[in-house]
């Protein structure tokens, strides 16, 4: 057998049990306090092909790339921020199911305590505006799951599910 042909890998038992089986999207949240303790967040292009007009984390999703490198990349690209991911300390998962047929999606927050820069509109076709807030008055709108990621962080939780219904 010559060594670029694969053996078909066999189903998985949970493919197997359910058809509706979906891959899971990953994305990486920044959780930035200042010095006063307010929480940085970033206004969303109306345009935006997700929460358009919604404060939301600096995010992205990962490309093929471990999380923090997604992390490193996204605060640098986003708004010219540069953080060392020897700072980045896990915080939060949200598991997200925001609707039926969309993707499940795991939201994995990060906080870093040390970076470089000043936060500035990188990509003003994503996002309008960075404003810090203070956690227990965030404005409104907000991304849903970023208000529950952040009120979990708060109360010391590591994990909330959003969208499941009950399962």
């Amino acid at each position: 057998m010559s060594e670029n042909r694969r053996t078909p890998r066999p189903a998985a038992p949970h493919e197997a049990r359910r058809p509706e089986a979906a891959q899971h999207v990953i994305g990486v949240h920044l959780y930035l306090e200042d010095e006063e303790g307010r929480v940085l967040l970033g206004l969303r292009h109306p345009d935006s092909a997700y929460a358009g007009r919604t404060w939301h984390f600096l995010a992205g999703h990962c490309e093929r790339e471990p999380a923090l490198g997604c992390l490193v990349r996204e605060a640098h690209e986003e708004a010219g921020l540069v953080i060392d991911p020897a700072d980045a300390e896990y915080v939060h998962a949200v598991h997200l199911l925001d609707g039926p047929g969309s993707a499940p999606r795991m939201q994995l927050v990060f906080r870093v305590r040390r970076w470089q820069g000043t936060p500035e509109v990188r990509e003003p076709d994503k996002c309008l505006a960075w404003r810090w807030w203070p956690p227990d008055a965030l404005p409104d709108p907000v991304v849903p799951y970023t208000r529950a990621a952040i009120g979990g962080i708060g109360a010391g939780r590591l994990y909330t599910e959003m969208g499941w219904g009950g399962r």
